[in-house]
């Protein structure tokens, strides 16, 4: 089973750096491909970063590219998204995803596994 729990919102100034953290307390956290996805107020969600079960493949939206990083700590259970020179766009609640399949996805649909979300602010 599954339990994805995201932390580490909150509000930051523009420029400024937020490490959110989500850990799966179930026992395949190794096999899953994980993946962030974040949505604003009044728009469609989107894809932020994936990263493979073996953590040497990621992958990153055009818009957080070169900002954000992503990683993972399968001995805890926990991936992470370390994001900088954050902007007042970038302003979502931001979802932890996986998914037990090998591959990488950027869809929200191919995703069977979700956690509740973290709020991140960007004041200008």
């Amino acid at each position: 089973q599954v339990h994805l729990v995201e932390s580490g919102g909150g509000l930051v100034q523009a420029g400024g750096s937020l490490s959110l953290s989500c850990v799966d307390s179930g026992r395949t956290f190794g096999r899953l491909t994980l993946g962030w996805f974040r949505q604003a107020p009044g728009k469609e969600g989107e894809f932020v970063s994936a990263i493979k079960f073996s953590g040497d493949l990621t992958y990153y939206s055009e818009s957080v590219k070169g900002r954000f990083t992503v990683s993972r700590d399968n001995a805890k259970n926990t991936v992470y998204l370390h994001m900088t020179n954050l902007k007042p766009e970038d302003t979502a609640v931001y979802y932890c995803a996986a998914d037990d399949a090998t591959t990488m996805s950027t869809m929200s649909s191919w995703y069977n596994y979700w956690g509740q979300g973290t709020q991140v602010t960007v004041s200008s």
